[in-house]
């Protein structure tokens, strides 16, 4: 099988940039860790939605997840959580209160949005490009 790759893709010291971000631990393995188009600036802070979605779904009224930036005239990007219910009796309320007790203040949602279901890959991943562009 060929693969194209173009050529911006390609950096002169043989790397391939994909535009994910990883960790290598100490027997070399590789282990990617969330895509950089996906990072969520918050007043010059890093925020990474997969650590917002780790927190939040340890939740017991919640059963999945997912977390983008969406502009923010204040502090250039603000969190906003898209949330399949678990349990029907989970408010927002309740979840601020939690995300309040379990995050930083910059990482903490703006937003709040309750779905039936979240948009994923057909290998189950939560396509966060999709929930951006509702």
């Amino acid at each position: 099988m060929t693969c194209v790759v173009p050529s911006r893709a390609v950096m002169p010291s043989g790397w391939l940039r994909t535009g994910d971000l990883a960790r290598m631990d100490e027997r070399g393995y590789v282990q990617i860790l969330e895509r950089k188009d996906d990072i969520i600036v918050i007043s010059g802070f890093n925020v990474y939605p997969s650590e917002i979605e780790d927190v939040v779904a340890v939740h017991p009224g919640v059963a999945e997840v997912g977390a983008v930036g969406i502009p923010d005239e204040q502090s250039g990007a603000a969190v906003k959580l898209f949330v399949v219910r678990k349990d029907p009796a989970l408010t927002e309320a309740a979840l601020r209160d939690y995300c309040h007790e379990q995050l930083t203040g910059y990482k903490r949602p703006k937003y709040i949005q309750f779905r039936d279901r979240l948009p994923k890959s057909n290998v189950g991943k939560i396509l966060r490009r999709a929930l951006r562009d509702v």
